[in-house]
């Protein structure tokens, strides 16, 4: 399997292990994720896209997009991983695991000091993800589960970093901030 960038040529590949991993049929919220992805694409110029690759085939993919932390001294250019999709015949084989390392790798080197996501505890907790009110992160919407409010501190992290996650407008527009 390879972890590269992703291409242009990539994003239908994209949206289709997207719809597919988040649910496509039956009024399943892939589609919303699938328009999520290419407004954030279009939003931010800067997002770390990565799909993970297995004989020529787009099998996975994951995005950080930049966000704001209110912090006490300044508004603090920080990451949100949103989203990470394997296909569904691909799950349980690591790929979310390598892409996420990956990721992170890619935004420690660019100094980031800190990730956050929304997303299940029991599945980033091992790779290292904390929940973001034990480090005195406040969540951006009371929508979001304490414990799905997660981040990740990287090499930049300073401790006078802490406050507020301002998700941007894109994730707002697309109601995708917390349960739905």
């Amino acid at each position: 399997m390879a972890i590269r960038i992703e291409q242009t040529r990539d994003h239908d590949a994209v949206g289709a292990v997207v719809r597919d991993a988040f649910g496509a049929e039956d009024g399943g919220h892939g589609v919303v994720v699938a328009r999520l992805v290419d407004a954030l694409r279009r939003d931010d110029p800067g997002a770390l896209s990565l799909v993970a690759e297995e004989a020529g085939e787009v099998v996975g993919h994951i995005m950080f997009t930049r966000t704001l932390l209110d912090a006490p001294r300044q508004l603090l250019p920080v990451q949100t991983l949103s989203p990470l999709a394997v296909a569904p015949s691909w799950q349980r084989r690591g790929i979310g695991s390598a892409l996420i390392r990956a990721g992170l790798e890619h935004l420690d080197e660019r100094g980031v000091p800190l990730v956050f996501l929304e997303g299940d505890p029991r599945y980033y907790s091992r790779a290292g993800f904390t929940p973001g009110g034990d480090h005195d992160f406040r969540k951006p919407s009371l929508r979001i589960p304490d414990q799905a409010f997660q981040v990740m501190q990287l090499s930049a992290y300073e401790p006078w970093m802490t406050g507020t996650l301002v998700y941007s407008h894109t994730f707002w527009d697309h109601d995708c901030v917390g349960l739905r």
